[in-house]
């Protein structure tokens, strides 16, 4: 006979005693957490942007260079409004661009140079350029973790930035973050790039001075580097010189007897060859020495000035090519022709030069009905 008890619901009483015990305290603040949250979704405008940014506001400095790195269109009308109002403030700074082969220490010898300056009460900004990937778009900026101590200093700011796919990793809106920064106060300006290519004519193009990283061990060395280079370089070091310092003097001979070769850049100053080692801190203070010597060169000739009035025009010139390309490829027609024309060229239908002489006839026909 089928026992009652199975349907009784468990109406018995269990013996079974839970005590309810103590209420554990929260392990988060909620009323910091529910701020902090209210102050996210509050979207600053452009008054509070450009206020937070003159009074050194890191974070509001962050947020506005988010928009000048956003490709919305929305984003990019407000970062324009609030490089606009900041460009008077800009322009006071130190601009310096550290480049050099993968390993050569770039990331050690801003940290090492950044602290030295920051201990001489200087502020300095970096701006760390991570090349995005090719396959993904997506990128480790992983330069705060390379430079620890200076992540974590008052007077410094690192800001890792992708490449998106630009010219060797030193985008256009590189500019305009220096710009934004010099408003913030930070009157020493470090741009490193992703490692020898074409990034440098890029960076070269948007700083005073133009630093070269080297290392000896590194078999030829004068095989190992681009002369265009080595003529945009105003300085070379020989990094990690403390492991060998025989064969590091060797091989600044070696660039010293290269430059020589080289015509006398434009702006009058003999590049300089020294020995460094970032990690030991040895000839980090004769290199600012040696960039401070360049400013006051160049500025008692006027190179200095002239150089950043190229810039400024060469500024006009990339962002009327960027905003051309980008309307380009926004326009319905060109969107919507130009899968078939990559599918014509992978059938050996038509050739890439005629394809792209076809889509630009379309765009502008395009164009020209839309008036």
């Amino acid at each position: 006979m089928e026992d009652k008890r199975l349907h009784s619901n468990f109406d018995y009483e269990s013996a079974l005693n839970v005590q309810k015990g103590i209420e554990q305290p929260d392990i988060i603040n909620n009323s910091y957490l529910s701020r902090m949250r209210a102050i996210k979704k509050a979207e600053p405008t452009v008054e509070e942007l450009v206020a937070g940014i003159l009074e050194g506001n890191r974070t509001l400095l962050s947020r506005a260079i988010t928009l000048v790195e956003s490709t919305l269109p929305a984003h990019q009308d407000k970062a324009q409004a609030v490089i606009e109002r900041c460009l008077p403030h800009s322009g006071k700074s130190i601009r310096l661009g550290i480049t050099g082969v993968p390993g050569a220490g770039k990331s050690t010898t801003i940290e090492a140079l950044g602290t030295m300056l920051t201990s001489h009460n200087h502020k300095v900004a970096v701006l760390a350029i991570d090349p995005s990937s090719e396959r993904s778009g997506g990128s480790i900026l992983g330069d705060k973790t390379r430079m620890e101590a200076l992540s974590i200093d008052p007077n410094a700011f690192i800001r890792p930035s992708p490449s998106a796919g630009s010219l060797g990793g030193v985008a256009r809106k590189t500019r305009e973050i220096i710009l934004l920064c010099e408003a913030a106060g930070f009157d020493v300006i470090i741009v490193e790039t992703v490692g020898v290519g074409q990034s440098e004519v890029a960076a070269h193009s948007m700083v005073d001075f133009f630093l070269l990283l080297q290392l000896a061990n590194t078999g030829d060395e004068l095989q190992g580097i681009k002369r265009g280079i080595m003529e945009m370089a105003d300085m070379i070091t020989i990094n990690k010189s403390d492991i060998d310092k025989t064969k590091s003097e060797l091989a600044a001979t070696q660039y010293r007897n290269a430059l020589h070769l080289f015509p006398m850049p434009e702006s009058g100053w003999l590049p300089k060859v020294m020995l460094s080692s970032a990690y030991s801190g040895m000839g980090i203070e004769e290199l600012w020495n040696n960039v401070m010597d360049y400013v006051a060169f160049t500025k008692s000739n006027g190179y200095f000035y002239q150089k950043r009035q190229k810039q400024n025009i060469r500024i006009l010139s990339e962002t009327i090519e960027a905003s051309l390309k980008e309307h380009f490829y926004n326009n319905e027609i060109v969107e919507h022709e130009l899968a078939t024309a990559k599918e014509n060229i992978l059938a050996d239908k038509v050739s890439g030069y005629k394809a792209a002489e076809q889509l630009i006839a379309l765009y502008f026909d395009n164009i020209s009905k839309n008036k």
